[in-house]
């Protein structure tokens, strides 16, 4: 017969919060993309295995929905992710994305516009800097401003 042991019971027993705790700081969002576009769903898969919850929805709308959010024209990538009440636009790295929800700042949401090779979720090879932009809290004229560069 074995042998109860209460520390070990005890020790699993204050575990089991630090676990509920670590799942709850993964980040949910929903991904937007043309219905045919598979670097989309590849994007999708990147962010998952980097920690985050998606739900890829396939539209046609992509353009309403980026003009209810204030999205330039200029700023638009290929597919539109909302996380955390921010805006991801294209593919951004997902460490560009962690430092947005960390930091937290005043604006819509992060741009990687147009569909750069090399980038998570294209193919190709990276042949610069990505250049990843604000997307400003209210609509602006002049050029978006760096939001990082990787």
């Amino acid at each position: 017969m074995r042998k109860f042991r209460p520390m070990l019971f005890i020790t699993a027993l204050l575990l089991f919060p630090l676990r509920a705790m670590a799942d709850d700081a993964v980040w949910t969002g929903t991904l937007y993309k043309d219905p045919d576009c598979g670097c989309c769903e590849e994007y999708a898969s990147y962010l998952r295995r980097n920690g985050y919850r998606l739900t890829v929805i396939p539209t046609q709308d992509l353009p309403h929905l980026r003009a209810a959010r204030g999205i330039p024209d200029d700023l638009t990538g290929c597919h539109m992710a909302l996380i955390d009440g921010y805006v991801i636009e294209g593919h951004v790295p997902a460490a560009m994305i962690g430092r947005l929800l960390s930091e937290r700042p005043s604006i819509r949401g992060i741009s990687l516009p147009g569909m750069p090779l090399g980038s998570p979720g294209m193919s190709g090879k990276k042949d610069g800097p990505f250049v990843v932009l604000e997307i400003a809290a209210e609509t602006q004229n002049g050029e978006a401003r760096v939001f990082a560069v990787e």
